[in-house]
């Protein structure tokens, strides 16, 4: 008996040891956990309200907008670390305004065919004092059946109640013109174009080469109009019409190659040279009639703005400036020494037709 007792003391021993090391562990252990994990659980029972009031999240968070939506829940109930938006009212979208009206700019005034703006006369030649900068300029094209006064000699009556008064280039001064401009009138300035005169004040600019044969019935000699120094005169006579404020020019002797001229001058040349004229001139602002050449009407009609005609009636040519009135661009008409029974019962419609006699003074029988 003696030797059982010392195993029985060991197993005891060994038994102490085991049951103190797992205690050792269970403290551990026990110290590791959180406070209050080892409470036991609860016995009291939770009531539905209880549950409601209790905090809570959702599984899936709520998406907030200008249009909340809310779990139903008791008036106090609230959210755990969670701040609501404030509620946002959306600010109403401005409607897009028209554009401020304004009143519409007034249209410039349009010339009138006779040359003014409104009630004032304008001109391409003058300055933006004495013509409106808003008032159209434009070159002077009479319509048909316009009124008008020629003279190139005498004393010039200045209280002859129509639309144009057509005078001499030299012998009219500026004021003159600026006058009868200032009585509503346009002022048609005439020049010789294709003959030499010995008493203009340029009589000197030209060359011998370019004076030929007398004409027929006047004191001129006809000029070789193929000629450069012949072109630069005319320019500067086209300058002075344009200095002196006239509002067109009517170039004479525009039909030399018809005529016994003493140089060889073809149709061709006479084309050219009528062109010239009139492109220089409305480069000047200047209207421009062709003067008689009535076989070159209708290759001129679109160069020229208006026709004066001699004699017509007389030779029986009056048809051939039909282009003109077909165009609806004036055709001033002049017959010499006869009767109105003889010539006014007798003008194609549209012409503006008068009698004169042939040194062009101031007397004028008319036919409107």
């Amino acid at each position: 008996m003696s030797s059982i007792l010392p195993s029985h003391r060991s197993n005891r021993l060994f038994t102490k040891a085991f049951l103190a090391l797992c205690l050792l562990f269970c403290a551990v252990a026990f110290s590791a956990c959180p406070e209050g994990s080892a409470q036991e659980p609860s016995t009291e029972k939770t009531t539905p309200q209880e549950i409601a009031n209790e905090p809570h999240e959702s599984p899936h968070p709520i998406e907030l907008s200008n249009e909340t939506i809310q779990e139903t829940s008791p008036p106090d109930a609230t959210l755990p670390d969670a701040t609501l938006p404030e509620e946002h009212t959306p600010e109403p979208v401005a409607e897009a305004l028209p554009p401020e009206s304004s009143t519409p700019e007034e249209a410039a005034p349009e010339a009138t065919p006779d040359g003014f703006c409104g009630d004032k006369r304008c001109d391409p030649t003058e300055t933006p004092q004495s013509c409106p900068q808003d008032c159209p300029r434009s070159i002077w094209q009479p319509k048909l059946g316009t009124t008008w006064h020629w003279q190139l000699t005498g004393s010039l009556d200045m209280n002859v109640n129509v639309q144009m008064y057509d005078i001499d280039l030299f012998d009219t001064s500026a004021q003159t013109i600026a006058q009868l401009q200032a009585k509503g009138r346009t002022v048609i300035c005439y020049f010789s174009a294709g003959s030499y005169e010995d008493w203009r004040p340029d009589k000197a600019a030209f060359p011998a080469a370019a004076k030929g044969l007398k004409m027929d019935g006047w004191d001129e000699l006809w000029l070789d109009i193929r000629a450069v120094n012949v072109r630069d005169i005319m320019r500067k006579r086209l300058d002075l019409a344009q200095q002196k404020g006239c509002d067109g020019v009517e170039p004479d002797n525009v039909d030399g190659y018809q005529n016994k001229t003493g140089f060889p001058l073809t149709a061709q040349d006479q084309l050219d040279f009528n062109r010239f004229l009139a492109k220089e001139a409305h480069q000047r602002g200047l209207s421009i009639g062709l003067k008689n050449d009535l076989d070159q009407v209708k290759q001129l009609v679109g160069d020229f703005d208006w026709a004066l005609n001699e004699e017509c009636l007389s030779y029986s040519e009056c048809n051939l400036l039909q282009p003109f009135l077909d165009a609806g661009k004036a055709v001033f008409h002049v017959e010499y020494d006869k009767t109105k029974s003889q010539i006014c019962p007798k003008v194609p419609t549209g012409f503006s037709s008068m009698i004169k006699h042939w040194d062009l003074d101031a007397w004028a029988t008319v036919c409107w």
